[in-house]
């Protein structure tokens, strides 16, 4: 019994590890790895799925590692403005509804559902329906 499980566990994160990786973060990270999972090796791979795929989403989160400095550059480039924010400007922080700025951001970077706008000198991606920080980009 114990073999089997860790055979199917084995399994599932042999499959779901590359999707997990194209996945935008740690929630899309655990639905991807988790769907993937689950189709690779039912109920168990889901679970072992999900995990891989929210750890290897944090890792990278919405933007590649290597596409946030590109990025940072690009917003630099772009020159703009910043919003003064008298709270923490931190992941999770909800950004108020008038005054803020969104801008879209580059097919090239892979990013599409989410905006970028710059708080307080720092860039940061937001989920535009709820306005949350969702990356702070540096």
């Amino acid at each position: 019994m114990i073999r089997r499980f860790i055979g199917i566990a084995a399994l599932a994160a042999t499959v779901a590890l590359p999707v997990a990786a194209q996945a935008q973060g740690v929630p899309g990270g655990v639905e991807h790895g988790s769907r993937e999972g689950e189709r690779a090796a039912g109920p168990v791979g889901a679970v072992v799925g999900g995990v891989i795929g929210g750890v290897v989403g944090g890792v990278t989160g919405v933007l590649g590692v290597n596409e946030r400095p590109r990025f940072r550059s690009y917003v630099v480039e772009q020159h703009r403005p910043s919003y003064q924010y008298n709270e923490d400007v931190r992941v999770g922080a909800v950004l108020p509804d008038q005054g803020v700025t969104y801008y879209d951001v580059p097919p090239e970077y892979g990013v599409r559902e989410h905006r970028y706008t710059v708080v307080n000198g720092r860039t940061v991606l937001v989920e535009p329906r709820t306005r949350r920080i969702v990356e702070i980009v540096e």
